[in-house]
């Protein structure tokens, strides 16, 4: 859920002079000098008529520089960028931005706020008139594109009276570090797995058990056979006779999530229709790349608008490992809301990231910080490394919720002998994400020779991924082979299935 703490903290500062001399003519002045031209078809027929373009220009000048004399100095302005709310992907981010004046003059004013391009690809200019001391304000809203810190710049000013004859430029440092989280899901979005949660919470304590776990029950009388040790001997001491603990199967269990950073999520996968076609998608039609390309530029050429959206949807393109990291999100939030414990664990060559098991509010902001800093690596992960040093941080028996996806390799996949090592200790959700493209071949019907090669090669590796996860499941794993898009949802609820199940 997006509380107010994951909002970046509003930024104050002054303008100051864009250079040393920060200012210039405006539009409207320059076309009163030009029109001061108009003087010289007179002086055709009289030379001293002529002068009257000098005088003319001389005095739009000079109206000019008293204009310049009235507008108030840079430091007398002040600007404020605050969020509405937190920087997410798949979410509008609302900023605004704050104009003071404490001049005695009403400001026409142009901005433009310098913003990473992970919040926005062109920064725009915003209009605001900015009255003698009292605060203006703006807003406008911008997507994020790419998770992570990124540091915002200036703000840009170009400011002009009334007369609009003369402008000053000034900027204003509003430089801070900005954190992009993944998508987070809000409580309407969650509200059926919270539910149903809920639901499987209130069956579990009607069919408490009374066992060996040590999870405290109560307390009874102590009978005899009762473990020493089960004494509770402050009790025993109010009492003046021996009091037992009774203990209960623990139902609150550690969740690990295990997130690869490898260089197989790193493919781009756009969360809307989009009118590019892919490489893959123009070499199942039988026409090579580079004549699509040429195609794409004449489109662009005769429909702009066309390209503008192909453009924004490339934009919302997403990896697979963005998909992974919102998933892992929307898991702990159900996890931390069932009672159970939630450890992270992001991978690539090294470890990237390592949260433990924990609860609470302030878990889950650590643990969606750590999932906003991983980033994908350009070499093949480390999974043996990542699954020794899972088994060494928690060597109870736990859920383990494995995101990756599968290598096209002839030899069997490093992956899968970590996650056998895994299911010797753990319950292992193993979650391969597949790829849309593939499947869209695999399953057209070919039309030429070429596509019907392709459309063999891509029934090849869906087979090859079927037996792979086959095997895992063979081991005792649970598998799930889905779509980026339908990752979230699919493991919400196969981990309130394995919560009702109660196979921990």
């Amino acid at each position: 859920m997006i509380t107010p703490s994951l909002s970046p903290a509003p930024i104050r500062a002054r303008f100051q002079p864009l250079n040393r001399w920060a200012f210039g003519l405006t539009p409207l002045s320059i076309t009163l000098l030009l029109t001061g031209f108009a003087g010289l078809l007179p002086g055709f027929w009289d030379p001293r008529l002529a002068y009257s373009m000098l005088a003319w220009d001389f005095l739009v000048l000079l109206i000019a520089l008293l204009d310049l004399l009235r507008l108030p100095a840079p430091g007398h302005l002040s600007a404020t960028r605050s969020w509405s709310n937190a920087p997410a992907l798949d979410s509008a981010t609302e900023i605004e931005l704050t104009l003071e004046n404490q001049g005695s003059l009403i400001l026409d004013c142009r901005l433009v706020d310098e913003l990473p391009a992970a919040l926005t690809p062109h920064p725009g200019t915003h209009r605001l008139l900015a009255f003698p001391r009292v605060a203006a304000s703006l807003r406008y809203l911008v997507e994020p594109r790419e998770r992570g810190d990124w540091a915002t710049g200036w703000l840009f000013v170009r400011y002009r009276s009334g007369l609009g004859l003369v402008e000053r430029w000034a900027k204003a440092p509003l430089a801070q570090s900005v954190r992009i989280y993944p998508a987070l899901r809000t409580g309407e979005q969650q509200q059926i797995f919270l539910a149903r949660s809920r639901q499987i919470d209130l069956e579990l304590r009607q069919a408490r058990l009374r066992g060996l776990g040590r999870d405290f029950e109560s307390l009874r009388d102590y009978r005899p056979g009762d473990d020493l040790r089960d004494i509770c001997w402050t009790a025993t001491a109010r009492r003046g006779g021996l009091i037992s603990r009774q203990y209960q199967t623990e139902r609150s269990q550690p969740v690990w999530i295990v997130v690869d950073c490898g260089r197989l999520m790193r493919t781009r996968i756009a969360t809307g229709p989009s009118t590019r076609p892919s490489a893959a998608s123009s070499q199942a039609s039988g026409q090579p790349f580079a004549r699509a390309e040429t195609a794409r530029d004449w489109t662009a050429a005769l429909d702009p608008d066309r390209t503008e959206a192909r453009n924004a949807a490339e934009f919302r393109a997403h990896s697979k490992l963005d998909h992974a990291a919102t998933t892992a999100v929307a898991l702990a939030q159900l996890a931390l809301f069932s009672g159970d414990r939630v450890g992270l664990l992001a991978y690539g060559q090294g470890i990237q990231q390592r949260l433990l098991p924990g609860r609470g509010a302030t878990h889950l902001r650590q643990l969606i910080d750590a999932l906003s800093q991983v980033r994908a690596e350009a070499g093949e992960a480390d999974h043996l490394r990542a699954t020794a040093t899972l088994n060494r941080l928690q060597p109870r028996r736990s859920l383990i919720l494995w995101i990756t996806d599968l290598a096209e390799t002839a030899m069997r996949p490093e992956v899968i002998d970590g996650a056998v090592q895994l299911l010797r200790r753990h319950v292992l959700l193993f979650v391969a994400m597949a790829q849309p493209e593939v499947e869209s071949i695999a399953h057209a019907r070919p039309n030429s020779i070429d596509q019907m090669f392709r459309a063999a090669a891509a029934q090849e590796m869906a087979s090859r991924r079927d037996l792979l996860l086959a095997r895992l499941q063979e081991h005792g794993a649970l598998t799930l082979d889905l779509n980026p898009e339908a990752l979230t949802s699919s493991v919400l609820n196969q981990y309130l299935t394995i919560k009702e199940r109660a196979i921990i």
